[in-house]
């Protein structure tokens, strides 16, 4: 019973989490001046990662659903995975509430750019992809086997690697040495991790 109440939570989680995006207040849209269109191979494979860790729920019950593990094993593991999305969609409300106008699914500075450190961004330099990455963990622990949740989770960190490297890039030639002071406080996705 925990573990379906759980696995409801986080579809409402992912409503939650696409609402943050789709239903945001959008600022007077800015002028491009500098973008990588590179970091779209980055989001084809964070993509590609979410169809791993997803897909399977349609065949597959997951493994909390798995009949030979305990109840009470499943149960914690629902409440985890509910709770990691929950936090998840937090944290990416609150960081593309600070980007305002920056936000973007591309690599890009606009005019007037800043260099967002506060909120989670003091936390880590890309909360959103954090947020993302919590998501995706979520979803596979109550949708796919670990196999799977491996799989997808190579392949988000190869995508999210693709992705802040060219978001640094131009952040290092806006920013310089603001930047890279702040790189050497600031873990990038994970505290303690990277």
């Amino acid at each position: 019973m925990i573990a379906k109440l759980c696995f409801y939570g986080i579809i409402v989680c992912w409503w939650a989490f696409l609402l943050t995006f789709w239903l945001r207040k959008r600022p007077p849209r800015a002028q491009e001046t500098q973008y990588d269109r590179g970091s779209y191979v980055g989001l084809l494979l964070q993509a590609a990662s979410y169809i791993v860790a997803s897909f399977p729920l349609f065949r597959y019950r997951g493994m909390f659903f798995d009949p030979s593990k305990s109840g009470s094993c499943r149960s914690v593991l629902a409440v985890a995975a509910l709770l990691i999305a929950a936090s998840s969609v937090g944290l990416v409300n609150w960081a593309a509430r600070c980007l305002g106008k920056q936000w973007s699914l591309e690599a890009r500075l606009v005019e007037g750019h800043d260099l967002i450190e506060d909120g989670p961004y003091q936390f880590v330099r890309n909360p959103i992809y954090t947020g993302m990455f919590g998501m995706l963990v979520a979803t596979g622990i109550v949708g796919v086997r670990w196999l799977n949740l491996g799989v997808a989770i190579v392949l988000f960190a190869l995508g999210t690697y693709v992705r802040i490297r060219a978001e640094e890039r131009l952040l290092r030639v806006a920013f310089g040495a603001q930047f890279d002071e702040y790189a050497r406080r600031v873990w990038a996705l994970i505290p303690g991790i990277y």
